[in-house]
């Protein structure tokens, strides 16, 4: 090992990361086989991993980008020459908003903040029919009690590369998108619903509530096969299948990963998930949340029971009894036997998702960076990549408007009007309005375009839409999204030119979001 290379193993052990690390390749062989490589795929990608994260804008975290205010004492941002720009807040945007309140910056010293009302009819009247002036008076949310950020429109404001520094600096060598919206409007449950089948209609509710309308989910219920749910739950009951059930069709492994997950405890075959972390402010949260786990809503791809997993080299595939269903550990288990799943959504525990109200930048900073770290340490990175992305904006301000690609003619709907919108009615179904809101979106790859802005309309079934593609799975069928999503294939660079894997790393210090070393 060079007196370099010390250096930087020994910068990396100081943050902390060995752990996390070892137990993704402590153990790995790298000349054994790995089951996902066996599959035919259409591109070079044989392990997706979708890091899928809550309630940002994309101006709420990259409105500013590639420009931070660098203060003293917070870590710097600097922009790689020839970085280019995005549809962010310009001078006017900042300064002579047509809200009633200007955004402003919110410092690294103020992580935690109020969750914004980003319910399904509130987020479409902020829209105001594409002029994306009403925010402060139907999304704002500005005291919730200490710790909070009680400043007037505090839904308008937004943070920079001094706050969300690990995510500027992923942008800066990989792709991002500035055009990727979330699929309909509303809140955390739609969103996951529409990852994984591109679908929110053919839901029904056991006990009161008001999150399915029409058949058709447009809020937060818990799901209905999941012990740790509450007792009013949603299920998706109409003839339909999701992305699981296409996978599972042609025996490609898969998985979804949830801290969490597994339970703390079982009493007459009943699971309990009383798991919990504390935050950066140091408030106690509970780590698992059953409306955030879309795969609970469907009988076909649920573990109601949170079963663990019959051995390490069955995480992934039919054989086994949790059904695809997992803790994140399981993720790393998998991992470190040289079995990573071909396709495995990571979802952080509550006090690390990026949720506002219980979580925040910092916390999600270091669920994602050590993660990536990991990741970009296994013998498989060079057939990987990440995707960052979130379900929903969580009503933060954007000043972009995407497309109507499916109207909607419901009292619930007031995107265009009251009760409206677009003109009419052009899908088989109701209250599915969208695209909904802008959201972030990152692709991490050796295969990723570098320093790359990408203007293609996209939205979270485009995440859908590119593994039915990869593995070639076909496509879901009734009227979901995926048939009309923007491709992501212009994030990537497929050419055949050799990939220099020591510069397709980037290892970022998870306290302060910085680069600290190479996958050496």
């Amino acid at each position: 090992m060079s007196s370099l290379h010390a250096l930087r193993h020994g910068i990396i052990a100081a943050l902390g990361l060995t752990a996390v690390l070892g137990c993704a390749t402590a153990g790995a062989n790298p000349h054994s086989t790995d089951p996902a490589a066996a599959f035919s795929t259409t591109t070079p990608i044989k392990h997706l991993v979708v890091i899928f994260q809550e309630n940002v804008s994309f101006d709420h975290y990259f409105g500013t980008y590639p420009n931070a205010t660098n203060p003293a004492g917070e870590p710097a941002f600097h922009a790689r020459p020839g970085t280019p720009s995005v549809n962010g807040l310009n001078d006017f945007l900042l300064n002579h908003n047509l809200n009633s309140a200007n955004p402003a910056r919110i410092d690294r010293s103020q992580p935690l903040t109020c969750d914004q009302d980003h319910n399904y009819g509130p987020e479409q009247q902020a829209f105001d029919g594409g002029l994306m002036d009403k925010f402060v008076q139907f999304t704002d949310v500005e005291s919730c009690g200490a710790p909070d950020i009680s400043l007037p429109g505090l839904v308008m404001d937004y943070y920079d590369g001094n706050t969300v520094t690990a995510e500027w600096n992923y942008a800066q060598h990989f792709a991002m998108s500035d055009n990727s919206f979330g699929t309909t409007f509303g809140p955390s449950t739609p969103g996951a619903l529409n990852l994984i089948s591109g679908q929110t209609h053919g839901a029904s509710l056991s006990g009161p509530g008001s999150s399915v309308v029409n058949g058709t989910a447009v809020g937060d219920q818990d799901p209905a096969f999941d012990d740790c749910s509450n007792t009013s739950r949603a299920q998706m009951t109409k003839t339909g299948q999701n992305i699981g059930d296409l996978l599972n069709a042609i025996g490609v492994s898969w998985g979804w990963f949830q801290g969490g997950f597994r339970p703390t405890a079982v009493n007459g075959g009943v699971a309990t998930c009383g798991a919990t972390s504390v935050n950066v402010g140091g408030a106690t949260i509970t780590d698992y949340s059953p409306h955030h786990e879309p795969f609970q809503y469907y009988a076909s791809t649920s573990n109601p029971h949170h079963l663990t997993p019959t051995s390490t080299a069955d995480i992934g595939t039919q054989a086994d009894q949790a059904n695809h269903q997992y803790d994140l550990q399981d993720f790393w288990a998998a991992a470190k036997a040289g079995n990573l799943p071909a396709v495995s959504f990571l979802k952080a525990k509550e006090a690390q998702d990026g949720h506002a109200g219980y979580s925040d930048p910092l916390d999600e900073q270091q669920f994602l960076v050590n993660t990536i770290n990991a990741l970009e340490k296994l013998p498989t990175w060079s057939s990987t990549a990440v995707i960052i992305s979130y379900d929903d904006s969580d009503g933060w301000y954007d000043h972009v408007m995407g497309p109507i690609v499916s109207q909607s003619n419901d009292s619930a709907d007031a995107l265009t009007g009251t009760g409206l919108c677009g003109a009419n009615s052009n899908g088989l179904y109701q209250d599915r309005c969208g695209y909904g809101p802008r959201l972030p979106l990152l692709v991490i790859s050796p295969w990723a375009k570098q320093n790359f802005v990408d203007h293609t309309v996209t939205d979270q079934s485009s995440i859908l839409r590119f593994i039915e593609d990869n593995w070639q799975t076909g496509q879901i069928g009734d009227d979901s999204f995926d048939a009309k999503a923007g491709t992501l294939l212009n994030m990537f660079d497929f050419s055949g030119h050799e990939r220099d894997m020591d510069d397709r790393t980037l290892f970022l210090d998870p306290n302060t979001g910085l680069a600290v070393g190479d996958r050496h």
